[in-house]
């Protein structure tokens, strides 16, 4: 496991810790199910990344419209990952 700093709010981080208190765990646990349900990720699933679409977007100005349509494919990944 790999040990990470990170710099949070001072009323974030109070309602961190009270949620840690409440649920009887660490603040590092609370913090990894937060990030974990965030970035809706499942234990031993690979995860699908948009950019895999790039080449059959059917656009011909792919690569002038990278970021638009990395940023479209990553919000229809994440809906479709929220359906399921």
């Amino acid at each position: 496991m790999k040990r990470t700093t990170v710099s949070l709010p001072d009323d974030l981080a109070l309602v961190a810790v009270r949620e840690a208190r409440r649920r009887g765990v660490s603040l590092s646990e609370v913090t990894r199910q937060a990030l974990t349900e965030h970035l809706r990720l499942v234990p031993d699933e690979r995860r699908r990344l948009p950019f895999g679409k790039l080449g059959r977007s059917g656009h011909t100005d792919t690569s002038e419209r990278v970021d638009e349509i990395l940023a479209h494919g990553w919000i229809d990944s994440i809906e479709q990952h929220r359906d399921r």
